[in-house]
């Protein structure tokens, strides 16, 4: 799937074409393979700005950028799938889900750019995000592919956190001397979402963190090493 909010604006056919025409082949391809069961990932993205917080399912779809837009598209081919063909699709819509080798979002972004000492860009400074941990979301997946019932069901932490605090967590458990740089607010992101799990943990028995970023720390290492892994060889010569 087409993940990135920003790479979906710069490339909308990309978006459109992975994301809704992807989703419909996979559809199709269920469909005319008998399969009875399909778990479609779709995203918090759907809600746009939220009315309430938490959000909870029953919330409105009201998209705020061509991401967010490619899910609610592919959302409703997998409800009328459903009612058409029988094939049960069960939705999960992921809060920003974080851990190790991530790429292209912010928590990797700032990890590359603190390591090099540059400033972290913060785009706004007012955002409220729920982190969800990798685990929790292979669970909600493994789990939502066994049970019986097909309506969304939200897959976060039901905490939020604001960037500037995790800005603060990774130069502190980086000792890195990069500053933060805050620039004007980018009108297609969400500035505060947090998700209602209540669903998550009563029908899919999937527990969120005990509290925000609980991982942190264990996918520091990870993100570092991948990084490095990444930069240019340098060579140093000696004589003799």
């Amino acid at each position: 799937a087409q993940s990135n909010v920003i790479g979906a604006i710069t490339d909308t056919d990309y978006s459109f074409t992975t994301n809704v025409v992807g989703t419909y082949n996979i559809l199709q391809f269920a469909a005319s393979a008998g399969l009875q069961r399909l778990v479609f990932a779709s995203s918090r993205e759907v809600y746009g700005e939220p009315e309430t917080i938490p959000v909870p399912e029953s919330a409105p779809l009201n998209a705020k950028n061509i991401y967010g837009a490619s899910k609610v598209a592919a959302e409703a081919y997998c409800r009328v799938w459903q009612s058409t063909t029988g094939l049960e699709c069960q939705v999960l819509r992921f809060t920003n889900i974080y851990g190790p080798r991530d790429h292209d979002r912010v928590i990797p972004i700032w990890l590359e750019r603190a390591a090099r000492g540059e400033p972290l860009q913060l785009f706004g400074g007012e955002q409220v995000i729920d982190f969800v941990w990798v685990g929790t979301a292979v669970q909600a997946l493994i789990s939502a592919a066994r049970c019986q019932l097909s309506g969304p069901i939200n897959v976060g932490s039901g905490m939020g956190v604001t960037l500037p605090y995790l800005a603060h967590r990774l130069l502190e458990e980086t000792g890195s001397p990069s500053k933060l740089n805050v620039l004007p607010a980018r009108p297609v992101e969400v500035v505060r979402f947090v998700a209602d799990v209540g669903q998550m943990q009563r029908v899919l028995d999937v527990a969120p963190e005990a509290e925000p970023l609980a991982h942190l720390s264990d996918c520091l290492a990870e993100n570092a090493s991948s990084a490095l892994s990444r930069a240019p060889l340098r060579v140093t010569r000696t004589s003799g």
